[in-house]
């Protein structure tokens, strides 16, 4: 984390990775109504800081360094999580769907996972290739996601907003 020293921006990126991961785990454990809110909105919040970090400096940075093609499915891919992240925090566990939506964000979440560190030619290994300050891609990341985790505990965070999908009208 931020107070721990210098921190590349891919070992921010996989730790964020790793804490979903685990969220996601706990969730499909955990039992009673209460405990699968509280986690899933824990994972809604991390998801929702980890796309605004990655959409603002990372991102930013590696475009024209690496496949534009990448990077503009990463975005579309957060659009869709962000969907469900607004659909999820607007809801509640005794909702219909509920549990199904968690699921299929968390399905969503390691196809992403896979594309940006696991697959052949992934989009941190081609950050890594890239001519970019990824120690200072990280600091600028670490302290935008303090400043975001401090505006959640105090206020709140508004709803994930897609940066490439239309919007619905109700």
């Amino acid at each position: 984390m931020a107070g721990e020293g210098k921190q590349d921006a891919l070992k921010l990126l996989s730790e964020d990775h790793r804490k979903v991961e685990d969220l996601f785990e706990k969730f499909e454990k955990a039992s009673g109504d209460g405990r699968k809110e509280k986690l899933a909105r824990e994972i809604c919040l991390e998801l929702k800081v980890h796309t605004a970090i990655e959409e603002e400096i990372f991102y930013p940075a590696l475009r024209g360094k690496i496949s534009d093609d990448d990077l503009d499915e990463a975005y579309v891919e957060h659009d869709g999580a962000k969907i469900l992240i607004n659909d999820i925090e607007a809801g509640g566990p005794d909702d219909d769907y509920y549990d199904a939506k968690v699921k299929v964000l968390q399905e969503q979440i390691e196809h992403h996972v896979k594309e940006e560190e696991k697959q052949h030619d992934n989009i941190f290994t081609q950050a890594r290739k890239a001519d970019v300050d990824l120690e200072a891609l990280g600091e600028q990341m670490a302290a935008r996601k303090a400043a975001l985790m401090a505006k959640a505990e105090a206020a709140g965070l508004p709803p994930a907003e897609p940066a490439t999908l239309e919007k619905l009208e109700g």
